[in-house]
């Protein structure tokens, strides 16, 4: 399959996507755990159904040490055991943040008081800007279709 729009070799899109990219170093320089902050990445980019950042985060992910079992589990993470109660928390926000649609009422405060046991303000903040962020790749990956499986760890930076 090939991608709907050369994101990278139009104009618009390249320098859209420049000034996200900016956004990420913010939120990648922050003092939300690395870790936390792929498993984030993979669980939203699961439920949008985004192959590309599906692939490219597991990639990362494990390029950076995390194990294949926590990876293979981010989708069953209520049922799983590998993962902190502060991931969990992350990731209950992520899905949360990420399903807006399907929630009436938006993020609940029960989902919002649990992370805020665990993270402090600008972990928070970060938290919270990384949920809209990859909701945006997602988006911008799934309407032009980006092709997934190409993805090599480090090839955007």
């Amino acid at each position: 399959m090939d991608a709907r729009l050369n994101f990278f070799g139009n104009a618009v899109a390249a320098k859209f996507a420049r000034y996200i990219n900016s956004a990420g170093k913010v939120i990648s320089d922050s003092t939300l755990p690395a870790p936390t902050q792929e498993l984030v990445k993979l669980r939203a980019s699961q439920i949008n159904g985004c192959g590309f950042c599906t692939d490219m985060h597991f990639k990362d992910a494990a390029h950076a040490g995390e194990t294949a079992v926590r990876l293979n589990l981010v989708a069953a993470w209520r049922e799983a055991t590998v993962f902190t109660d502060a991931e969990r928390a992350a990731l209950e926000l992520t899905e949360q943040g990420t399903r807006i649609a399907d929630a009436a009422g938006g993020v609940t405060d029960e989902a919002w008081a649990e992370a805020a046991k665990y993270y402090d303000e600008d972990q928070l903040a970060a938290l919270v800007s990384l949920i809209a962020l990859i909701n945006a790749y997602n988006r911008m990956n799934v309407i032009v279709q980006q092709p997934a499986g190409d993805y090599q760890p480090g090839q955007f930076g």
